[in-house]
């Protein structure tokens, strides 16, 4: 959010000094971000029907619900520092201030479950459509590999909930995400303004083709659907120093790997092999179209990292990162 006040004082400058004035008294008058820990039931209630999902709640079941947020930050902390070797601040906070019971909806009924965020036991929940918000000591996982800055562009392919993009437009300048499914990006793009994220842009399209109108390209791209391939373009949309994080396998098949790509000063694409995963796949032009010659490009693949895991001790940690829901599972 940093880079949007920047952004407002550069032009104002620019522009003279009354402008100033006029563009402080417009950013002091909007409602700041939702945060989590602060946010009050009206307030959650208002939000969701702004979103165009109204829900019915009393206010002793939404005290139930943040009464299990402590315990769910204390998990995603503890998996962190046991996989990653520590949690990264700006990761906790974002998953802080980003109130999941939000983004528990499924769509396809029309019906609000907020009564299943923070479960003592992670995994996906199904949002309709096929599609689903991932767990979210996965989502924890992919977060912090993908080392998100303060004056970083993103791209998400796969919107899904919302979460995850509304994850990182809380420590990233501007945040992009693109779901294929119609019905339901039409209606996720409707959740981030209720909560004050205007550093989030949605789109309905196939994210084989990226988003190639952002001028400059993305410093990180994070692709939340299985793909059989990295698919070129996505290469091509990558700033140099940039990361991409991509589940690759087959559809609906164990033994899908999450790869990081990283793009050094040169252009030249640099490749590892991290954990096993499982993940609905990406439709679209990625189920049509056979591997182009050219989809990996100047790739230097060292040996394959073995996966990491967690001290044995923890006997509740996921064989997988994240993991697609068992309905979508199915032949």
């Amino acid at each position: 959010m940093a880079g949007s006040a920047f952004d407002l004082t550069r032009r104002a400058a620019l522009l003279g000094a009354p402008l100033l004035g006029a563009l402080g008294m417009a950013r002091a008058s909007r409602a700041a971000p939702v945060n989590a820990e602060s946010w009050t039931h009206e307030e959650f209630v208002a939000a969701m029907r702004r979103s165009g999902r109204p829900i019915e709640q009393s206010a002793a079941e939404f005290a139930a619900i943040q009464g299990r947020r402590a315990a769910y930050l204390a998990r995603i902390e503890q998996y962190l520092r046991a996989r990653l070797g520590g949690a990264d601040p700006a990761v906790m906070a974002a998953f802080r201030a980003v109130p999941r019971e939000y983004f528990h909806y499924n769509y396809a009924e029309r019906r609000a479950t907020p009564g299943d965020s923070y479960e003592s036991e992670p995994k996906p929940w199904a949002l309709g459509y096929g599609s689903a918000l991932s767990d979210y000591l996965g989502q924890a996982y992919m977060t912090q590999i993908c080392k998100p800055q303060a004056g970083d562009t993103t791209l998400e392919i796969g919107t899904g909930s919302g979460f995850q993009s509304s994850l990182l437009s809380r420590i990233v300048h501007r945040a992009y995400s693109i779901e294929i499914i119609e019905p339901l990006g039409h209606a996720v793009d409707r959740v981030f303004a209720p909560l004050g994220y205007d550093n989030v842009e949605g789109r309905v399209g196939d994210g084989y083709f990226g988003w190639p109108e952002v001028k400059g390209g993305f410093d990180i791209i994070i692709v939340t659907c299985a793909a059989q391939y990295a698919p070129p373009e996505l290469f091509r949309q990558l700033k140099p120093g940039g990361r991409m994080i991509i589940p690759i396998g087959q559809p609906f098949k164990r033994g899908q790997v999450l790869y990081v790509y990283t793009k050094d000063d040169d252009g030249k694409v640099h490749s590892r092999r991290d954990v096993g995963v499982f993940f609905i796949p990406m439709t679209g032009t990625m189920m049509d179209k056979p591997k182009p010659a050219d989809a990996v490009v100047s790739i230097r693949a060292p040996a394959p990292a073995a996966p990491a895991s967690l001290p044995a001790a923890d006997a509740s940690a996921p064989d997988t990162v994240p993991t697609a829901p068992a309905e979508a599972a199915k032949p």
